[in-house]
């Protein structure tokens, strides 16, 4: 058995990485925007039931910016797209949780309140603007009718208000694409005005789906910055990704996934300068160095992630985990407390008798 501070130092601290943009300073006694209590959901499929999101919790406070970050396929999509209830249905199925947001439970709440509070109070930014913009209707008018339907604006008005957050997301000449249909714009075009839709109305709530894919890194920069600025209006941000670096340039917290579950959850600084867990120390080291490209080759975790159709007995990471026990194979260790707010789910951690 590797004892528990080899897992630390095997991550070198990264002291080469200047500090993250945001202090994010958010109070520990502040009241959460958002409590997610173990969250389960399947998928029904030809081939059997998978399992897509397991027993997850997390919370937001306002104006805080959390990543979550994992490989793809791990649940991150599925978890964050349950909060305004956008999983289809079927496929999909929650299976149990409460998803309490600013005191009401959005998992049973009617969907005719619902709608009120989706565009309005929770914005969502996709990862793919095609399935979330009409191809039949120009773009100037979707933005429209959604400002329309939550804020009392004349048409003229609320055509200024979507040009005006055009052009903040950096779509060239405005006044001229607010008119084009989808299909006329490039898709980091198309996706810039998910992103306008998305803040326009500046809820109190945005789950962006690796929002600036598409991006090129200069308007990526100027995207970061709106939702940044977002903050002095307590705006809360829940950052899906599978890139550390955008974690660590724009996120307060961090929680990582793995294979449906939730395996580590703390500060930025304390992830990435002592990783929990052994999957969070993975992610780090194959992290491009500020070094040249050709000074070494970026390690990789070995291994393939375990099919949601069917999960190992014990820790889903196992198999892959240079730490691994037979302990592993008979049990899903818990998160165990780290301190400072920190939790790892690895027997590495489990307090010392």
């Amino acid at each position: 058995m590797t004892s528990e501070s080899t897992l630390s130092d095997n991550v070198a601290t990264p002291h080469k990485i200047p500090a993250p943009a945001i202090a994010g300073d958010i109070g520990e006694t502040a009241s959460p925007l958002l409590v997610i209590s173990n969250l389960s959901v399947v998928f029904d499929t030809d081939d059997g039931c998978l399992t897509a999101v397991d027993d997850v919790s997390l919370h937001i406070r306002r104006g805080e910016i959390l990543g979550l970050v994992g490989e793809s396929g791990c649940g991150k999509s599925v978890a964050a797209m349950s909060i305004p209830r956008l999983i289809p249905s079927p496929p999909g199925r929650r299976l149990s949780g409460r998803i309490d947001f600013a005191g009401q439970d959005l998992a049973t709440l009617p969907l005719s309140r619902l709608r009120h509070i989706r565009g309005n109070r929770i914005g969502v930014i996709f990862q793919d603007p095609m399935s979330a913009l009409s191809p039949l209707h120009r773009i100037g008018r979707q933005m429209i009718e959604t400002i329309r339907l939550h804020r009392s604006l004349t048409r003229s008005a609320a055509r200024v208000m979507a040009l005006e957050w055009l052009h903040k997301t950096g779509i060239p000449n405005p006044a001229g694409n607010i008119d084009a249909y989808p299909f006329q714009l490039s898709g980091g075009m198309r996706q810039r005005v998910m992103i306008a839709m998305a803040l326009m109305l500046e809820p109190d709530l945005i789950v962006a789906d690796e929002p600036t894919t598409a991006l090129d890194v200069t308007v990526q920069a100027q995207i970061f910055d709106l939702m940044r600025a977002l903050r002095s209006r307590d705006t809360a941000l829940l950052l899906i990704t599978h890139d550390m670096g955008v974690i660590w340039e724009m996120c307060d917290r961090a929680l990582v996934m793995y294979a449906a579950r939730i395996v580590e959850s703390g500060g930025i600084r304390d992830v990435f300068r002592k990783p929990g867990h052994p999957y969070t120390e993975g992610l780090l080291r194959s992290m491009p160095a500020l070094a040249p490209a050709h000074a070494r080759r970026l390690p990789a975790i070995p291994g393939q992630v375990p099919s949601p159709l069917h999960y190992p007995k014990g820790c889903r990471f196992r198999a892959r985990c240079p730490y691994a026990m037979p302990r592993c194979a008979q049990s899903i260790p818990p998160l165990y407390a780290l301190g400072d707010g920190r939790q790892a789910a690895c027997f590495l951690r489990e307090p010392k008798s």
